[in-house]
């Protein structure tokens, strides 16, 4: 049997010649992504070789937060407007993501913490506290402090969306405002309030989410909402203690870069949570199962 034209036969190495000719086109592959002014951003203060990894890894990081940022802001806007397929994409997206930035640590534990302190100088007062994209998020997700905004004062640009984020519902707030908008009966001080101050629990919330658990099959897309946002919750919480023992792992219990008590700081972190009530319903729950 013949071969097919333009076939090669098995084995026969190919030539791409003629197709690399195709590959110049106006608008390259490193034009698109801005290779250019990317991969020169790179830029230690010391001749040490780990300092590159340290870098690399939190710029890394800084693109995850910045596609985070997409997806959570977008999910928040599809669920105040009653579109909750597109939500748990975009929710889901942000878990996957975080479980990226989790795995980040795993590459930075391998430079010991001999190798951190040859560079460690040249980091000068920057520290991953002052990150206003880390922050912007924790802002969404609920977790509003008024005096964090204040770090980035020197920062107009940065000051300013902090502060709109800070004085905007929380993607639990718009999550209790739909539970409203479907019939549960919420107090208003949940459903409008001033957004920047800490959302406070509240026992009629409980009440809702635990309605919504009791009846899955009646309340499937709540009840998807909140399985959502505990995941978020959850690896947020993940990483979180990642980056933790991550730091304890490099630098002990030494003060941080940017003046913050470093392992300690972080350790109060953990105890913060956004979504109160998603946790405290499962209490309820088990308690009216026994």
């Amino acid at each position: 049997m013949a071969r097919h034209e333009g076939k090669p036969a098995r084995g026969a190495t190919v030539d791409l010649t003629q197709e690399a000719v195709h590959w110049d086109q106006p608008m390259s592959y490193g034009e698109y992504l801005q290779l250019g002014p990317l991969l020169s951003a790179q830029q230690p203060g010391t001749d040490e070789h780990d300092e590159m990894l340290f870098i690399v890894i939190h710029q890394v990081s800084e693109l995850w937060l910045k596609q985070c940022l997409h997806e959570a802001h977008a999910a928040a806007a599809s669920i105040a407007t009653d579109r909750l397929r597109p939500a748990f994409k975009m929710l889901s997206r942000v878990a996957r993501i975080q479980a990226q930035m989790i795995n980040a640590w795993e590459v930075l534990v391998t430079m010991t913490p001999a190798d951190y302190a040859r560079f460690r100088d040249s980091l000068g007062q920057s520290s991953g506290f002052q990150s206003f994209q880390y922050r912007e998020l924790e802002f969404l997700l609920g977790n509003k402090n008024a005096a964090m905004v204040e770090v980035h004062r020197r920062h107009p640009a940065h000051h300013r969306r902090l502060s709109e984020v800070l004085h905007a519902p929380s993607l639990y707030d718009v999550s209790l405002q739909l539970l409203a908008r479907r019939g549960f009966e919420l107090p208003e001080s949940v459903v409008e309030r001033d957004w920047s101050e800490p959302y406070r629990p509240s026992a009629e919330v409980e009440q809702a989410w635990a309605a919504i658990y009791r009846d899955t099959e009646h309340h499937w897309e709540l009840y998807e909402l909140a399985e959502k946002l505990v995941d978020t919750e959850y690896h947020f919480h993940q990483w979180r203690f990642s980056h933790l023992k991550t730091v304890e792992r490099i630098i002990g219990q030494k003060p941080g870069t940017g003046g913050t008590g470093g392992v300690s700081f972080l350790a109060k972190a953990l105890d913060l949570q956004f979504f109160p009530e998603l946790w405290s319903v499962r209490t309820t729950l088990e308690e009216g199962a026994s």
